[in-house]
């Protein structure tokens, strides 16, 4: 039996950004610093994580801050993916493709936060 927030779009999609974001930094390591690799991959690493975590939470209000935290994580990978396009390792294309995927992410995760807004 699935946790409640395996159901969640928001979370599948996430979980997708992660794949995205480990075959990027896989595909470049060898042309950017640990310390880039292991911050792009743990602030996309924190979109689903804290989806799931706000989810467990019981009350409303920490529900909506984790959700919050998931959010920002997705603000953050936006000058990441931004640095791959200028040091030419996405192209136009990808990029698009990429910050789009951030974008709806970013639309979805305002939704979810609407959602549990106290009434």
């Amino acid at each position: 039996m699935p946790f409640p927030f395996e159901n969640l779009k928001v979370y599948q999609l996430s979980l997708d950004w992660v794949e995205t974001v480990d075959t990027l930094c896989t595909r470049a390591k060898n042309d950017l610093t640990h310390a880039f690799i292991d911050q792009f991959q743990r602030a996309s690493l924190s979109v689903p994580l804290n989806i799931a975590e706000g989810n467990g939470r019981w009350h409303v209000a920490e529900k909506r801050q984790f959700f919050w935290i998931a959010r920002g994580s997705v603000f953050e990978c936006v000058p990441l993916l931004e640095m791959l396009k200028r040091k030419k390792l996405l192209g136009p294309l990808d990029f698009e493709k990429y910050r789009d995927q951030l974008d709806h992410l970013g639309r979805m995760l305002t939704n979810l936060i609407k959602a549990h807004e106290p009434k």
